[in-house]
């Protein structure tokens, strides 16, 4: 089996250059990141080799030298792929194809690959092929040279790469039908959320970087069956779920696509979309990995990315993840509330839950109420949609005494007016 598997796996030898204003743990890090990357997309890498530059070569992206070397090793391991650590131009593919007897891609669009590999829904799948056309129409020159390469393998996978011997015409006329499918599907979950804006559900957005136990954390506080695995971008389309608290109230939650360092840029504007889910929240849960040495990183670049969004009104709770193989030099760093919690520990989850009612209550008003026996609707609507702290029957009025918080906005706040004691 295990050979097999090996079998299965195409050898990669990455290739990075580090800038002078880039220091060394930035660049390792970057390096162990394009490892999982690889890894991720069933490459095996079997030599990295790193240049320190004053800048990037404009025509190889590494020095010449460098360049000959590289020829050197791939006459001797015969990888499959050549991954660069950076998006390369256009000409420094061609240039670097023509020297080169491996396929040659960068960063982009081996993450462009993985999130080809991991699309499911037809919105992501659009978004996927879209992000791959426009990263590749500006290095198709004439047949092409990456053209000839497309055999199939790491970096040629995806809804797009049929499409590819076409020419730029056919390309740009398949852009523009993507963005006006992609279009009708936004315009179509808009309408979604106004719905579930108007039913008065509270709605939670998990957001964190790649890897740091997102949708384990949303399968256990949903009792749902998103797909979880400890690989780069293992969720890739949003997913909502109810999510019951302590108190009986129902929310919903939504798990959305990792985060990263070095997004490609073409994804950032494929995916904002999706990343809408965030926007819309009344809370978001920002889960970090307090096992990986470099979680502060992560914390910075998710919180750079929401900047992006505008999100800075909306309260933000921090769920440090994986606390059974904490990190030894971990410490808090979050400015927001935060928790130290396992993903498989029942009682974390439980305060999770509670942390998230305590953070509701900041924002309602408390009610007092005395409802009687006949007003069952309302009381069914308060247990669902309210905070609802005490519920006890009175004998002597034989009315129902109601204590709980209540959004200031919901449509209950006006019916409950008759009622207060």
């Amino acid at each position: 089996m295990t050979n097999d598997h090996n079998k299965e796996l195409e050898k990669a030898i990455l290739v990075g250059c580090q800038l002078q204003t880039v220091d060394d743990g930035r660049f390792e890090y970057s390096l162990d990141e394009l490892h999982s990357l690889t890894k991720t997309a069933k490459g095996e890498v079997i030599m990295t080799i790193t240049q320190k530059r004053e800048r990037i070569h404009p025509a190889t992206y590494i020095g010449k030298g460098k360049v000959e070397e590289l020829l050197q090793l791939e006459e001797e391991l015969e990888p499959d792929v050549i991954i660069f650590n950076d998006e390369l131009s256009p000409s420094q593919v061609r240039n670097l194809s023509a020297k080169l007897q491996s396929r040659v891609i960068d960063r982009t669009q081996l993450i462009l690959d993985i999130f080809a590999s991991r699309a499911n829904s037809k919105e992501g799948k659009l978004q996927v092929e879209l992000a791959q056309l426009q990263y590749l129409l500006p290095r198709l020159t004439g047949k092409g040279i990456e053209l000839s390469r497309l055999g199939g393998g790491i970096g040629t996978r995806g809804p797009g790469e049929t499409k590819l011997e076409t020419d730029r015409r056919h390309i740009h006329k398949r852009v523009d039908d993507i963005k006006g499918q992609l279009s009708v599907i936004v315009q179509h979950r808009e309408r979604y959320r106004e719905r579930r804006k108007k039913n008065n559900t509270y709605q939670i957005a998990l957001v964190g970087y790649t890897n740091a136990g997102k949708s384990t954390l949303f399968n256990r506080l949903t009792e749902a069956d998103s797909f979880e695995e400890n690989l780069l971008f293992a969720t890739l389309d949003p997913m909502t779920r109810k999510m019951i608290l302590p108190c009986g109230l129902t929310t919903l939650l939504t798990d959305t696509v990792g985060f990263i360092q070095d997004l490609p840029t073409s994804l950032i504007a494929a995916f904002r979309s999706t990343l809408e889910e965030v926007k819309e929240a009344d809370l978001i849960l920002h889960v970090v990995d307090s096992a990986n040495p470099d979680y502060f990183n992560h914390e910075q670049t998710v919180y750079k990315l929401l900047d992006e969004l505008n999100v800075e009104s909306i309260p933000i709770l921090t769920i440090y993840n994986k606390k059974d193989k904490v990190h030894s030099d971990f410490v808090p760093s979050s400015k927001s509330a935060s928790l130290l919690v396992s993903a498989f520990v029942e009682n974390d989850l439980l305060q999770i839950k509670t942390m998230i009612e305590d953070t509701m209550i900041d924002e309602m008003d408390e009610y007092q109420v005395s409802l009687p026996s006949s007003e069952g609707r309302i009381l069914a609507h308060l247990k669902q949609e309210t905070i609802l702290k005490e519920l006890r029957y009175n004998e002597e009025s034989e009315k129902y005494d109601c204590t709980g918080y209540i959004f200031k906005n919901h449509s209950l706040s006006g019916q409950l007016r008759d009622f207060y004691s």
